[in-house]
């Protein structure tokens, strides 16, 4: 892929300033240092890149020393992760891995408590927070539950089943994004925070070692917070379809079919199976290339429109507006104001 992950929605952004505000830290010089512009937060429709989504959290846990950004009793000093990260990297199996987060952050924060926990035939990776009430609006848990499963899926090369995922809360307003952060159904009001694994999960093999675990801090948060390569099959496939040298293609589903030497109806029915749509694959891809480009200050709109397969810029303005609720100059100006 040419260009730095998928979009977000601004939701998670507007979170994370208020955890800044609750914090007594300057929001405005985070904003700048992450290259969001205010005004893109009063649109709740917007979204940002994962690269200013990842500059806002790094500038927030740099800035307040505190990876849990003050949604915890107590803070976790900013390179605990990292820490974390190369006490497992020794591990030989995922099961070792999880245990060994846990008893890592169990022993140096009392604000959580972290637990691998098979009852009921069913083994989880389950999260605690001591006082939830200093996480209001679920950033915490959000961004957490997040890290538990993408860090460990990259320590063993590959997308880790989940079965489920829980937490602790009601249905968010930005519920429809957990499809994008999760590869299995999000249950909300349960009595935890957890990752229901695939059991035989457990016995995969670590296949990082000290060497790319550098590279991979090195590149955090941002590898984070970018949707992994290590999608389902066939959406995999099919996104790799849209793509060409780092241009959109515009396919329909029997020009896909074909390039993968399968029906359409099947490859209907093989997305379906994975929880994807063939036009909603389509058009979140053009969507999160669109704001790729709009934030590239020197691209005209018209070649933006071009280079994602519109007839003509206004055809594209209209698309991105259903997308967004804005047009395409209008959220560029946000963006940077």
């Amino acid at each position: 892929m040419s260009y730095e992950g998928y979009s977000i929605s601004v939701h998670f952004a507007c979170s994370a300033i208020k955890a800044a505000q609750r914090s007594g830290l300057d929001e405005q010089a985070l904003l700048q240092e992450a290259g969001i512009g205010q005004r893109l937060l009063d649109n709740a429709q917007m979204r940002m890149t994962s690269l200013q989504f990842s500059r806002l959290m790094l500038a927030l846990w740099r800035v307040g020393d505190d990876e849990f950004m003050g949604l915890a009793p107590s803070r976790s000093r900013h390179g605990v992760f990292a820490l974390m990260a190369r006490q497992v990297i020794g591990c030989r199996r995922l099961a070792s891995v999880y245990y060994r987060m846990a008893r890592f952050y169990n022993l140096v924060n009392d604000s959580l408590r972290l637990e691998l926990a098979a009852d009921g035939g069913q083994t989880a990776f389950v999260m605690r927070l001591a006082d939830p009430e200093h996480d209001p609006e679920h950033l915490l848990r959000e961004v957490f539950m997040l890290l538990w499963h993408r860090f460990a899926s990259w320590l063993v090369g590959q997308r880790i089943g989940l079965r489920e995922v829980h937490f602790d809360y009601p249905q968010p307003a930005n519920h429809a994004e957990y499809r994008l952060m999760f590869p299995c159904p999000a249950r909300f009001s349960m009595p935890d925070c957890r990752l229901v694994l695939d059991p035989q999960c457990l016995d995969m093999p670590v296949v990082q070692t000290p060497a790319t675990l550098r590279e991979h801090l090195r590149r955090a948060p941002l590898e984070w917070f970018t949707r992994p390569s290590y999608q389902a099959a066939f959406t995999r496939s099919v996104s790799d379809l849209f793509q060409y040298d780092g241009a959109f293609r515009d396919l329909g589903i029997e020009a896909a079919a074909a390039a993968l030497h399968i029906t359409e109806r099947t490859l209907r029915r093989r997305l379906a199976l994975e929880g994807a749509r063939f036009q909603a694959l389509k058009d979140g891809l053009r969507r999160d290339l669109a704001i790729h480009y709009l934030s590239q200050a020197g691209l005209p709109i018209s070649e933006i429109a071009q280079r994602l397969g519109f007839s003509e810029p206004s055809a594209f303005t209209r698309a991105f507006r259903q997308w967004t609720g804005d047009s395409p100059r209008a959220y560029r100006e946000a963006a940077r104001a």
